[in-house]
């Protein structure tokens, strides 16, 4: 079951950015790892408290979760705060705020390879393409690996000098009574080592700011939420890390005629009173095409056709499904005198047996026998 993020922490649905991380910080020092050494059941309850203040912190992840869950989420590409050094990084001012100093947003082992982050991208498709399927090239802004420093941030030829103030460990215990912490460096910001001659390129940032078309097959069948994950085309590695992965997420525009439950198409058939009475074959205009329909004599307003295979396909290469046509029978507010002259006389001929029928109904209604 998917877990309630706000009964974790023990907070209203209501509730402000400020009640959300005063929960999260008594949560935080009551189960943080340090305070509880060998205690899973206390590691466990730190991970999820993350977890939930991740998400009820940021306004679109929390907007997601409002409105599908968790499982909108995972949708969405989230998987979570990932490890504790994750958690200390991404909560730097929880953690920083705690023992009265900075920096803790910026630990990680950097000494090794980085890989990169993963980028979300929100496609809009029209109603027909995310039927039928599609291919599109689409342009993103991203962050890839400098190919001149292959992501160090290091002049080529030249080294890195080891940082004094933590000796090359990239890290510093901060203690506060019972209670520490390791931390980022100050000095190296984590790294472990100072760059004295930045590459130029990337100016030791190791990633470089770039455009790049990306061509993605949408397959037919697709609906609004669908995730396409394209892997290594997210953003750039450093230190020979591998890159992210890019996260697209389908919105599918409205039809002005059509509308898709699933599988199933439905859609209103405008039809004349004459045509619903006596009866007519049309061409009906389909997903795939147009489709010959016979409306037989005396159809009814709201009276629905079904047409088998004239759906969606799936997207388990199961068929596709079928489309339900609904009758909208219209009637007309304006009437040439020729139109009122046979109306009047159609009327005129209507049987007796009706006129008994109606007077029958009335009858039952004010006898209070209509049940009968």
């Amino acid at each position: 079951m998917d877990k309630d993020y706000y009964n974790i922490l023990g907070v209203a649905r209501t509730a402000t950015a400020d009640e959300i991380k005063k929960a999260y910080r008594k949560l935080a020092m009551q189960y943080h790892p340090d305070r509880n050494p060998g205690d899973q059941e206390a590691e466990e309850k730190f991970k999820v408290a993350a977890e939930a203040y991740e998400v009820l912190r940021d306004i679109e992840k929390r907007k997601i979760y409002d409105r599908y869950g968790a499982e909108g989420l995972r949708n969405s590409g989230y998987s979570g705060p990932g490890n504790f050094e994750d958690i200390f990084s991404s909560f730097g001012d929880i953690f920083g705020d705690l023992f009265g100093f900075s920096g803790a947003g910026n630990r990680r082992r950097s000494q090794g390879p980085i890989p990169g982050n993963d980028l979300r991208y929100d496609l809009t498709v029209s109603f027909l393409d995310a039927v039928h399927g599609v291919e599109k090239e689409i342009e993103i802004n991203k962050r890839d690996t400098c190919w001149t420093c292959e992501g160090s941030g290091i002049r080529p030829g030249h080294k890195n000098k080891t940082c004094a103030y933590c000796q090359g460990a990239g890290q510093v215990t901060r203690s506060q009574g019972f209670f520490s912490i390791r931390t980022p460096c100050p000095e190296c910001q984590g790294q472990g080592e100072i760059i004295t001659d930045p590459c130029n390129e990337c100016h030791g940032a190791g990633l470089i700011t770039k455009k790049k078309k990306v061509s993605l097959k949408i397959p037919a069948g697709v609906d609004t939420g669908a995730r396409m994950r394209l892997r290594g085309e997210g953003e750039g590695g450093r230190k020979g890390g591998p890159s992210g992965d890019l996260y697209v997420i389908i919105h599918v525009e409205s039809h002005n005629f059509f509308q898709r439950d699933g599988d199933l198409i439905y859609c209103e058939l405008p039809l004349s009173m004459t045509q619903a009475a006596l009866g007519c074959k049309l061409d009906v205009p389909t997903i795939h095409g147009k489709k010959n329909l016979k409306i037989p004599k005396g159809t009814q307003p709201g009276q629905t056709f079904r047409l088998p295979g004239e759906g969606v396909p799936s997207l388990r290469g199961q068929g596709k499904g079928d489309m339900v046509v609904e009758v909208k029978v219209v009637i007309p507010k304006k009437l040439s005198k020729r139109q009122e002259e046979l109306l009047q006389e159609f009327v005129s001929l209507e049987s007796a047996d009706d006129e008994h029928h109606s007077e029958g109904f009335f009858k039952k209604l004010f006898s209070g026998n209509l049940g009968a």
